[in-house]
């Protein structure tokens, strides 16, 4: 079965991959993948160039496994790596990448899916946590895509919109997730800031930015999650705001309103109170109206809920919350600490328990468990 043209082309493969700057172990590896794929598929279809066909899939099983590897180091080198100010750093390949796996094959959701876990770097448990579905059902997308991508040219690159979401979501990874990904994400966001000037990649950065500035303050000496309101704000970053803040208003002045620049405006009037008694919850409400209107997205509602329970008082946040379905990720922590709020604290401290069991990550679940713990000790008779 084309055994022994298979033989006989292994070796002008193999070295064709060299010459394109594979080493020897990964050029190997990725041509017995090719030929077994070839083993696979060529007894029912038998391309017409066998040699070009192998070069085509040796090459880029070694660029799948060249990018994961990639994706995993980067992790490695960048988790405590905080991202200076100023003009972005030589630009390298990764953003280029970004933009080729957004193929305008692809719908934008399965783009985004099929970025983050080729480029990324993500799971596909994360990912499938980031767009509220089943894990398995994320993993039959991810495999679409590539089946999609597979037979096509990349030589019409995606839009800035698809990107920005899969930058958007690889933040939000690596900034509350597992997996620190959060400086390269601010990195790449800064090469395309730098190349496009576009008031919703600004919006992205200044978001970006001003989240970021929060990050020392964000977790104990133990390395327990610290809630906004109970954080030392002196630990912020006030350079990383004023750039923020800085980035933010030029774009808003644009007048060409985005959701990025929205969650940036909210994130900034966080950033701009002194003590978290001052902060500005009705403009935020406000803000929050605005991303509804820009997204429908229902976790921008659920905190929306939050907000106007703040603003107007935790019954009004319990009435915007029951609206929502209550099987959204951290719905029942939203739940809980409005009833608490509202001086319940037996359903509060049932709530927590439960949202704890439902938690994304560790520390999310052992601060959900110490707050349910805290108000069973608090009103213990």
């Amino acid at each position: 079965m084309n055994e022994v043209l298979l033989r006989s082309l292994t070796p002008n493969v193999l070295t064709i991959l060299i010459r394109r700057g594979a080493d020897f172990a990964a050029a190997e590896d990725a041509v017995q993948d090719a030929l077994v794929e070839a083993i696979r598929v060529w007894p029912d279809d038998l391309p017409r160039d066998p040699k070009g066909w192998l070069v085509t899939v040796a090459w880029r099983k070694f660029l799948d496994a060249a990018r994961a590897d990639a994706a995993r180091r980067r992790r490695e080198d960048t988790a405590d790596e905080e991202p200076p100010p100023g003009p972005a750093p030589e630009r390298d390949d990764t953003l280029q990448l970004y933009f080729l796996c957004a193929h305008p094959s692809l719908t934008p959701s399965s783009a985004v899916a099929l970025t983050l876990r080729a480029v990324g770097g993500l799971t596909t448990r994360q990912i499938a946590q980031a767009y509220l579905v089943p894990e398995a059902t994320m993993a039959q997308r991810i495999s679409r895509a590539k089946r999609t991508v597979s037979g096509v040219r990349f030589d019409r690159p995606g839009d800035v919109a698809t990107v920005l979401r899969v930058l958007y979501l690889v933040f939000n990874e690596g900034y509350s997730g597992d997996v620190d990904m959060a400086a390269e994400a601010i990195r790449l966001t800064r090469q395309l800031a730098a190349a496009i000037d576009h008031p919703e990649v600004a919006g992205l950065l200044a978001l970006m930015l001003l989240h970021h500035a929060r990050r020392a303050a964000r977790t104990a000496s133990d390395g327990s999650l610290v809630p906004l309101a109970e954080q030392d704000r002196r630990r912020w970053d006030t350079d990383s705001i004023a750039e923020g803040i800085g980035i933010l208003q030029a774009a808003l002045a644009r007048d060409r309103l985005g959701e990025y620049q929205a969650q940036a405006a909210i994130a900034a009037l966080h950033a701009d109170a002194q003590a978290a008694e001052e902060t500005d919850w009705v403009q935020i409400v406000e803000w929050y109206d605005e991303l509804v209107r820009l997204t429908d997205s229902p976790v921008v509602r659920l905190n929306r809920a939050v907000a106007v329970g703040e603003a107007d008082g935790p019954r009004a946040g319990l009435a915007a919350l029951a609206s929502l379905d209550d099987s959204l990720p951290r719905h029942t922590a939203v739940a809980a600490y409005l009833h608490e709020r509202d001086g319940n604290l037996t359903t509060a401290a049932r709530l927590y328990a439960e949202a704890a069991q439902k938690a994304p990550n560790l520390a999310e679940r052992a601060h959900l468990t110490r707050q349910a713990a805290r108000l069973n000790t608090s009103h213990r008779p």
